[in-house]
């Protein structure tokens, strides 16, 4: 039979394996090793691996614990059970095969019953254990599939909120991307820096990234005589605009409220964050709070770099289009006031990597 499991018999007596060899044969295959090292090479032979062995531990040149202990450090043969024959009685003996990574002892002179059954029992132990890890494989994989699929559902919920939302003011799904791409390249770019080295690993990079979209949702709540205004905005309309950073924390919070959020690294944490910091200046005169230097968020501050320049180099319905190096100069002359000092000096060395995302994400009308 083809299917039938083999096992490896090793022992420097060949008197012992021919006995336990009749044992065994008519129930599996087996293969034969009379030392040590002939042991190692039929396990990782080409011929494929045993599925247990049986071991004499007394044998010249290397005993079967060492054995035992060389077929454990080798991922390609670790997982195979081995059961010791021995004629030693002493509980030292047990506890030094058990150390090695044997599975059983088996004493001499033995029982063919006990043989048979301490090989079925193991046996069965094995196929059960890979049973249960190619279930775990594929529930991990499941799950795997599963939390990409949510993170895509995710992924396209925010960005089509932020799209709703940019809508009602006459921009394009493209500033979105713009914003988030360049909040992504000054956080990479900042990543070891010390102010900001222990904020900015992989995982909060990502989470600004997604999140980014959200930062203006608030303009939802914009009346949109005010949001879409051609010209310039009264003082008292300015405030009423300015309500947008507040409506974007509540409705953000609102939504963290309901899915009880308390991961500390929530992409809802940094979604209203940005939605409520990224019109604070580093000087303490921006809104919605006149939060001044490290008081506003870190990610509120790589937005409004990103906000700002994006604003600067687009047309708008109360502003033409800049160019990228007006809006360069500009940022660079809010350095200190409006912008934090570092963030802007990452910009400075990232102005090419800007003025490229603009152009892959250009607007239709702009490309």
């Amino acid at each position: 039979m083809t299917d039938r499991k083999t096992i490896l018999l090793v022992d420097d007596t060949p008197s012992n394996l021919t006995i336990i060899n009749a044992v065994l044969k008519d129930d599996y295959r087996t293969r034969i090793a009379t030392g040590g090292a002939k042991a190692l090479e039929i396990a990782a032979g080409p011929e494929g691996r045993p599925d247990l062995v049986l071991m004499d531990v007394m044998m010249p040149g290397m005993d079967g614990y060492e054995v035992c202990r060389r077929l454990k450090a080798d991922p390609a043969t670790a997982d195979i059970p081995v059961i010791f024959l021995t004629a030693l009685h002493d509980e030292r003996d047990e506890r030094a095969g058990f150390a090695a990574g044997g599975v059983d002892f088996i004493t001499k002179p033995f029982s063919p019953e006990i043989v048979r059954a301490r090989v079925r029992t193991h046996l069965a132990l094995r196929e059960a254990n890979a049973r249960l890890a190619r279930q775990n494989a594929e529930l991990e994989r499941r799950v795997d599939e599963r939390t990409r699929e949510l993170a895509l559902v995710r992924d396209l919920t925010i960005f089509s909120l932020a799209s709703l939302a940019e809508t009602r003011d006459n921009e394009t799904g493209n500033h979105i991307r713009r914003t988030q791409t360049y909040v992504r390249e000054l956080a990479l770019a900042l990543r070891d820096h010390p102010r900001f080295r222990a904020e900015l690993d992989d995982a909060t990079i990502d989470l600004l990234y997604k999140s980014a979209p959200l930062h203006d949702i608030g303009k939802v709540g914009v009346p949109d005589a005010i949001l879409l205004k051609p010209g310039r905005l009264t003082p008292e309309e300015f405030e009423v605009m300015k309500q947008h950073a507040e409506f974007g924390r509540a409705a953000i919070a609102a939504a963290e409220a309901r899915i009880g959020s308390g991961n500390g690294n929530s992409f809802l944490r940094y979604a209203r964050e940005i939605a409520h910091t990224h019109h604070e200046k580093w000087d303490g005169s921006g809104y919605p709070r006149g939060l001044a230097g490290d008081a506003i968020p870190l990610s509120g501050r790589l937005m409004a770099v990103a906000d700002v320049y994006d604003a600067l180099i687009c047309k708008r319905i109360y502003k033409p289009a800049y160019s990228h190096e007006t809006a360069v100069d500009i940022i660079t002359q809010g350095r200190g006031t409006h912008f934090d000092p570092d963030i802007v000096d990452a910009f400075l060395t990232l102005a090419d990597r800007f003025r490229d995302i603009a152009a892959e994400f250009a607007d239709p009308e702009e490309a």
